[in-house]
């Protein structure tokens, strides 16, 4: 199964199984990692589960869509690697990727 490796605001790093086809909000969620809530259950309503994309990773994903980049207009602190991890789907090809979670979501 391929992994996600997550970094907290402290550079703490936990890696997790996430299943092909599931979003990286969800894999976080499911192994209770701190800084990615999900309060919208990934319906792209509230931006909780905001979170940095590795550079070395952004060309692999896919581009946000308007309704992403609207929600990421109200995220606190956003770079140009900012993204939902609601709306990254995990794929074989992804396997190691690397986030960063934001400070404002502890």
């Amino acid at each position: 199964m391929p992994k996600v490796i997550y970094i907290d605001a402290q550079d703490n790093q936990f890696e997790a199984d996430v299943k092909v086809g599931q979003n990286l909000m969800d894999g976080a969620v499911d192994h209770m990692i701190d800084g990615i809530l999900g309060e919208c259950g990934g319906v792209m309503s509230c931006a909780t589960c905001h979170c940095y994309v590795d550079p070395a990773w952004a060309d692999k994903i896919p581009e946000p869509s308007e309704l992403e980049e609207d929600m990421l207009g109200m995220v606190i602190e956003p770079q140009d690697n900012s993204r939902l991890s609601c709306q990254i789907e995990m794929t074989e090809a992804l396997d190691g990727i690397v986030v960063r979670l934001p400070r404002s979501q502890y």
